[in-house]
């Protein structure tokens, strides 16, 4: 953590010198082509080396989050939806290659490949198929026999049951509101005031969207007949799971804000993300 630490720190700093950015600035002098598989050969290399740095335990599982996966709504912001994509996909096996174990079948790839690959679609302001995707992605689990649909929540001597995806619902309401419209205008704005906000409003969608998409592929490998566990072996998981996934998502996304200011303002300034203003919703 000290270490990730020092690492906002450095970039934060590096937003008053921009040497660095003047060397990817010098790569618009690239056809777009040759600008695609640089922008793929770094990033992967850089996803792949920071997922091998653990976060946090995955519940249920000898294994834990990733690093990297507050960076996947910054891949998507930056890179867009199919440099950013096919970025985390390679970096994913890479960090196989260096000794990550894979923890679903090696299907590791896709929660933080969908977060990227939405959020692309948005900040391009084509945000018909991440609604419909997100919608898709809700009803699966929803009609899964591994998911648990009510969480039992203790109040005094009963309970209260409560929708597991309660929070996926609140972050699909903003999807669909004129907040999301207001938070890519705020991240392409580059203002101190309205771009931390930009990033934390949009990584929260993208992060819920890796959620619910890891929760399914985790039913999927880890559930019989490919896996071991049973519906009732599910149902416990879920239960702590409810209590322990929105702080989960809250730090994901501070990090992800944490690291996306200086990053998203210092390669605005190069090649990665286009500097023309969309000023109105793609119909």
């Amino acid at each position: 953590m000290e270490n990730f630490i020092r690492l906002c720190k450095k970039l934060h700093s590096s937003e008053k010198s921009y040497e660095w950015t003047n060397a990817l600035s010098a790569l618009s002098n690239i056809n777009t082509r040759t600008k695609i598989i640089a922008s793929v050969a770094i990033f992967s290399a850089l996803y792949g080396v920071i997922r091998l740095i653990p976060l946090g335990p995955m519940i249920g599982l000898s294994a834990s989050f990733s690093v990297s996966d507050s960076l996947a709504p910054l891949y998507g912001i930056i890179l867009g939806p199919f440099t950013g994509g096919i970025s985390i996909i390679i970096g994913t096996f890479l960090a196989m290659a260096l000794g990550k174990a894979p923890v679903f079948l090696g299907l590791d790839f896709l929660p933080a490949f969908v977060n990227a690959v939405v959020l692309g679609f948005l900040v391009k302001r084509k945000w018909k198929a991440a609604v419909l995707l997100n919608l898709v992605l809700i009803i699966i689990f929803l009609l899964s026999p591994y998911s648990l649909l009510l969480a039992e929540i203790p109040i005094g001597s009963g309970t209260l049951s409560f929708p597991f995806i309660w929070l996926h619902i609140v972050a699909f309401i903003i999807l669909i509101s004129p907040l999301r419209s207001k938070a890519i205008s705020w991240i392409e704005s580059l203002k101190t005031s309205s771009l931390p906000w930009g990033l934390a409003i949009v990584a929260f969608i993208g992060t819920m969207m890796q959620h619910i998409t890891g929760n399914l592929v985790f039913e999927l490998t880890w559930g019989v007949p490919i896996g071991g566990l049973t519906a009732e072996g599910f149902q416990g998981i879920w239960t702590v799971a409810f209590f322990a996934y929105p702080i989960e998502r809250a730090v994901l996304v501070l990090i992800t804000v944490l690291v996306g200011v200086p990053l998203v303002r210092i390669l605005k300034r190069s090649l990665f993300i286009d500097s023309k203003t969309v000023s109105a919703e793609q119909s």
